[in-house]
This record gives C-alpha cells, sequence and structure tokens, in this order.
C-alpha cells in the first residue's frame, strides 16, 4: 500500500508538469488530484479525484471534472477498460504514466504505479 502512496503523491507530465498529489489514504482508497482535462483544447488542470482499489484487482477512479460532475473510470488489473462516460475509452502509457482519452476530449493522467494490484 505503501507504493499506492507514493505512486499517488509524486508525478509529473514532461509537458505541462501538472501534479497529481495525495490528500490522505486509508492503505486502500487515496484522496487527492490527478492532471485532467474535461474539453478538446483545454489545459491540463488539476481535479480532484478518488481512487477505490478492491481485492479483486478492480478500481474505481472518480474524477471531479467540473460544473459537478463526476467521471467513473474503471480499471481491472491496472489496466482502464470503461468509464462512466459512454464515449469510447482509449489510454497509452508513457513511461510511468497511464494517459486515458474518452472521445471526444477528455484527458486523464494516472500513474500506473497506484494501480497495481498488490
Amino acid at each position: 500500500m505503501y507504493r499506492l502512496a507514493i505512486a499517488f503523491a509524486l508525478i509529473s507530465s514532461p509537458v505541462l508538469a501538472q501534479v497529481a498529489t495525495q490528500a490522505g489514504t486509508d492503505g486502500q482508497n487515496a484522496l487527492g488530484t490527478v492532471p485532467c482535462a474535461a474539453k478538446t483544447g483545454d489545459p491540463l488542470q488539476s481535479c480532484n479525484a478518488e481512487l477505490r482499489r478492491r481485492d479483486d484487482g478492480t478500481a474505481t477512479l472518480a474524477v471531479a471534472i467540473g460544473n459537478g460532475n463526476v467521471r467513473n473510470i474503471y480499471f481491472t488489473d491496472g489496466v482502464p477498460d470503461s468509464s462512466s462516460s459512454t464515449s469510447q475509452l482509449t489510454y497509452e502509457t508513457r513511461g510511468d504514466l497511464l494517459v486515458i482519452f474518452i472521445e471526444p476530449g477528455e484527458v486523464y493522467e494516472i500513474p500506473k504505479a497506484a494501480l497495481n494490484t498488490q
């Protein structure tokens, strides 16, 4: 669980130097911020987020994307497989960073280590 705290606490995008932070964790769940953009053309900003991990290898990342909206991104064994949006979800790996895209223009940056199963 210590890896989750470290991974969620310090990551940066080489382009925009946005930082994910950790406000607290109970060893299973973590609160903090992740770099995100809610619309095409928006710059990345720090969005409040909660990572909820389960023992079966699944996790949910809930990200506040503004105007009271929350985007849930669902993971299985550290891989994003769906979201609360009906739009297409794709992702790519950039070093230790998982960059998630949800059409038409949402972007989320997550440290891969935060999603690793124990």
